[in-house]
């Protein structure tokens, strides 16, 4: 494909922009679960609670996480303007690729909103309370575990729809390598099977696999995007300068 060609189907500084801010926002997000804290199983609520509690970077950590995923969500709008799907099939799916986008990181605010704010609230109150108030305390830091529960399931599901959704587009209309959209919905695959492993069971240990899969995926296809883009910023530099020289 010649760069005229490739010129009618991505707008070169759009994509640069796009991949840069879709690896940035995985790096802020990786960074971030790094300094989550932890425990041995998340599904031990008895145990697990007391790390929560004891975490002074709790509501820190998931600000920085929520930053990471309104980045990611910026380099899928610039990506969506990046690439030119003027008509049919193509024009659509991007439509509701950067559609699904947008619910999915509206459902992470309030992902966050619960899981950073009021459950460590929850967990708190329950970790301080008289022995007489720690039943219902714990109750009611559980029934806010189990909303992040769902939150996080569906945000898993639309973010995975986004991703497979631009993936098509990509393997569609070939503004880059085909084989990145097939990471891109392959990782987006990876997102719905967490979403109904967390909507089932909880954060479980079977959602592991899935998790890691995603994570590789994803740092596969947007280095490769960003190697891509900057690839072709060269190209039309250096075609630019050819053409200049006398």
């Amino acid at each position: 494909m010649d760069n005229d060609e490739v010129s009618e189907r991505i707008d070169p500084k759009g994509l640069w922009l796009a991949a840069r801010l879709l690896l940035i926002g995985v790096v802020i997000s990786a960074l971030s679960g790094i300094f989550h804290a932890e425990g041995p199983d998340a599904n031990d609520h008895p145990n697990v609670f007391v790390i929560y509690a004891a975490s002074q970077s709790w509501t820190a950590v998931h600000f920085d996480q929520f930053i990471g995923m309104a980045v990611i969500t910026g380099g899928l709008l610039a990506l969506h303007f990046a690439v030119r799907a003027r008509d049919g099939l193509g024009l659509w799916l991007n439509r509701f690729a950067l559609l699904s986008a947008g619910v999915a990181m509206a459902l992470y605010g309030v992902l966050q909103a619960i899981d950073g704010v009021g459950l460590k609230h929850a967990v708190d109150a329950w970790a301080s309370a008289r022995d007489a108030d720690k039943t219902a305390r714990f109750d009611a830091a559980e029934t806010v575990r189990w909303l992040e529960w769902g939150v996080r399931s569906y945000h898993s599901f639309v973010f995975g729809l986004a991703l497979i959704l631009f993936g098509i587009v990509i393997v569609l209309l070939r503004p880059v390598p085909r084989s990145i959209g097939f990471l891109m919905a392959i990782s987006g695959l990876c997102y719905f099977v967490q979403g109904w492993i967390i909507g089932t069971n909880g954060f479980s240990s079977a959602n592991q696999i899935p998790t890691l899969l995603g994570i590789v995926v994803v740092v596969v296809w947007t280095v490769w995007l960003l190697i891509a883009a900057r690839r072709m910023q060269t190209t039309r530099r250096d075609d630019a300068t050819t053409s200049s020289t006398p």
